[in-house]
């Protein structure tokens, strides 16, 4: 595996969505086959032995690295939606965000106690969306294997709150430039 300089294939777009926000969009390296696969290549290379047994990611965009890292680690891919959008019975979570509130749900028969999960988003900012991960997974006692992160916003310190887990970001903004 070559690692691709994956920084070169995202672009930062001020003031998105609002003035003073620096956005990182990832679809440059969604649209360059050998930065997305290396994504996937990294996160597999670093969690194979981890056991994994489930690859959990909430939407939309933790679903684009997830599913095929699922396939690759040979583990079931288990995706943690908005309210009504999952059909079964769900376990719900309500979290804080940096404009507001969100809930995620996941299906009740999901994970078990006997699943090693890995729980995948493509940004690490506050820790919010993980941590609400975090707690849904560990509701139906599966154990957490680790979190894995394209890219991780280090100026907002969310990776202290993931401290007792084994963290993985590809590239990393220290500051908001």
């Amino acid at each position: 595996m070559t690692d691709i300089n994956l920084k070169q294939h995202i672009r930062s777009i001020p003031d998105f969505p609002k003035p003073g926000i620096m956005f990182r969009d990832i679809t440059p390296l969604l649209a360059h086959p050998p930065a997305f696969q290396n994504v996937i290549d990294r996160f597999a290379t670093h969690f194979r032995n981890h056991g994994v047994t489930a690859v959990v990611a909430a939407e939309a965009r933790g679903f684009i690295f997830a599913a095929p890292l699922a396939l690759t680690l040979n583990a079931k891919f288990i995706p943690v939606r908005k309210p009504g959008k999952l059909p079964f019975q769900t376990k719900a979570f309500s979290y804080d965000l940096e404009y507001g509130t969100d809930e995620l749900h996941m299906h009740v028969d999901a994970l078990s106690s006997r699943d090693r999960v890995l729980i995948v988003d493509d940004l690490l900012a506050t820790g919010g969306t993980m941590l609400a991960c975090i707690n849904l997974v560990e509701h139906l006692q599966a154990t957490i294997t680790g979190c894995a992160f394209v890219v991780e916003l280090g100026f907002l310190e969310g990776r202290q709150k993931l401290a007792k887990y084994d963290v993985l970001s590809l590239v990393n903004y220290a500051d908001e430039t």
